[in-house]
């Protein structure tokens, strides 16, 4: 049995095909973790939630932003926008069906007995483990609820950037959104800068990447996370492991196999 790790596949169906082909694949003895954006910006995002759908006992998610903007545009909680390609998907005869689906996911996986941690974005400097269960299960039975749509209205693209162990529970969530699904840079004090989204080699002080800030628990676990194609050859610490290269702007999908730590490339084909 090996575990493979992929993300941001943004609807690059072909491209995720051809990559378990190289990988050899088992369905029958793998698994496969994969770090959120399974849609949006490539043309087939449909295709891939149907295809995950089918092998859905042998994979494992979290929900990136772009997933959660599917189910926001679906529910009416945001509008849907022609670079999304979400048309033919909420035009399916299935698209209710796969919606709820996606809905029961999380927005973080853990493995105890092999000490991986996988999320979309990242985790917040502020946060112990119990922290972080806590806000993703409090997120997904929020996905679950009936009143669902209200609360993505409440939380999406809202700017909250820091931590306070008092929050309110929306409030709470807010910044939990943001951190499992947009962080990228911190500031020393652990407030969340939203908005840059460049290499670390284009950005200065006191700009940091998230994953440099101190984090007792970072030194128990290994790191899956995506979201960050701009991160290309950056120097990150050991027990990270990025792997968005950005194959939905030409880039390559990358897969990862936790055993041997081997890298798998598929080329973006138009």
């Amino acid at each position: 049995m090996s575990i493979y790790f992929i993300s941001d596949i943004h609807g690059c169906y072909k491209e995720f095909k051809l990559l378990l082909k190289k990988t050899n694949f088992n369905f029958k003895t793998d698994y496969l973790w994969i770090a959120g954006d399974l849609v949006s910006r490539g043309a087939n995002s449909l295709k891939v939630i149907r295809y995950l759908y089918s092998i859905k006992d042998r994979i494992k998610i979290v929900l990136g932003n772009h997933d959660l903007s599917l189910i926001a545009v679906y529910c009416g909680a945001q509008v849907n926008k022609k670079e999304n390609y979400f048309d033919d998907f909420l035009a399916a005869k299935d698209c209710h069906q796969l919606i709820n689906w996606l809905r029961s996911q999380s927005l973080f996986q853990i493995d105890e007995q092999q000490r991986i941690i996988m999320v979309h974005a990242g985790i917040s400097s502020k946060w112990n483990l119990k922290t972080i269960k806590q806000c993703s299960l409090e997120i997904q039975k929020a996905l679950l609820s009936h009143h669902y749509s209200s609360f993505l209205k409440s939380v999406l693209n809202n700017k909250l950037n820091y931590w306070d162990s008092n929050f309110n529970k929306i409030d709470r969530l807010r910044y939990s959104i943001n951190i499992f699904t947009k962080i990228r840079y911190c500031y020393p004090d652990g407030r969340l800068n939203l908005t840059c989204k460049k290499s670390p080699s284009a950005v200065k002080y006191p700009l940091l990447p998230w994953f440099t800030l101190e984090n007792k628990l970072i030194n128990k676990y290994s790191v899956i996370f995506g979201h960050w194609s701009s991160l290309k050859e950056a120097n990150v610490p050991s027990k990270f492991f990025p792997l968005d290269k950005g194959c939905c702007w030409g880039g390559e999908l990358c897969m990862l196999r936790w055993e041997d730590k081997k890298y798998f490339y598929q080329s973006y084909m138009g």
